[in-house]
C-alpha cells in the first residue's frame, strides 16, 4: 500500500500499534500484547507489505491522544478516521455505535444489538467486537455481558485488561456504587 505504514508507540497499558494510510486514515489501533516485540508481530502479520515507519504529524496527534485516553483523561477518539472499507458493513454499524459510547460509560452486548435493531444478536456482537481491528479508538472495553460483567475481552490480558481500562476512565455502569463489585 503506498504511503501505509504502522508503528509502536508507549502507553499507560504498554507498546500500542497503529496503522495509517497516506490520507491519515487509520488501518489499524493495536492494544498491547505481553511485550514490544510481540506487538510489533501481530502488527506485521495484520498488515503483511506494510512497513514499519515514522508517522506523519496527523498520526501522531492520534497516537498522543490515544496516550492520554489509556492514562485515564476522556478523550472519546470519534473524530478519528477509520478504515471503514476493511471491515463487513455488520462489524461497522457495531464498531460505530460502540464508538459513540463516551468515556466512563458502558453498554451491553444485548443493549448494542438492541440499538442495531437485531436484539437475539448479542453473540454476534461479541464476536464482531472479538475482531475489533480498531481497539481502543472503537472501544469495545465499555461494551459487557449482561448484568454488567465483565465479559471476553481479546487483548493480552483478557477481562483484567478491560477493566483496567475501565476503571482509568472511572466508568460507573448503570449508576453502579462501584467498578461492577471487582476489585482490581
Amino acid at each position: 500500500m503506498d504511503g501505509a505504514g504502522w508503528c509502536l508507540f508507549e502507553t499507560a497499558l504498554g507498546p500500542c500499534g497503529i496503522a495509517w494510510r497516506a490520507d491519515g486514515t487509520i488501518l489499524a489501533a493495536q492494544l498491547p500484547e505481553a511485550d514490544s516485540e510481540r506487538t510489533r508481530a501481530r502488527m506485521a502479520q495484520r498488515l503483511p507489505g506494510v512497513d514499519e515507519r515514522e508517522p506523519s504529524l496527523a498520526v501522531q496527534v492520534v497516537m498522543a491522544r490515544m496516550q492520554a485516553a489509556l492514562a485515564g483523561h476522556p478523550d472519546g477518539l470519534e473524530d478519528v478516521r477509520l478504515a471503514w472499507d476493511t471491515v463487513t458493513p455488520f462489524h461497522r454499524r457495531v464498531y460505530e455505535i460502540t464508538r459513540a459510547i463516551p468515556p466512563g460509560r458502558t453498554r451491553t452486548y444485548g443493549e448494542i444489538a438492541q440499538a442495531l435493531g437485531e436484539p437475539g444478536a448479542s453473540r454476534a456482537v461479541g464476536q464482531a467486537l472479538g475482531l475489533n481491528p480498531f481497539a481502543p479508538i472503537v472501544p469495545c472495553h465499555r461494551v459487557l455481558a449482561a448484568g454488567n460483567a465483565g465479559g471476553g475481552f481479546s487483548a493480552d490480558g483478557g477481562v483484567a485488561t478491560k477493566l483496567r481500562m475501565l476503571q482509568a476512565e472511572q466508568a460507573q455502569p448503570a449508576g453502579a456504587p462501584d467498578l461492577f463489585g471487582f476489585s482490581l
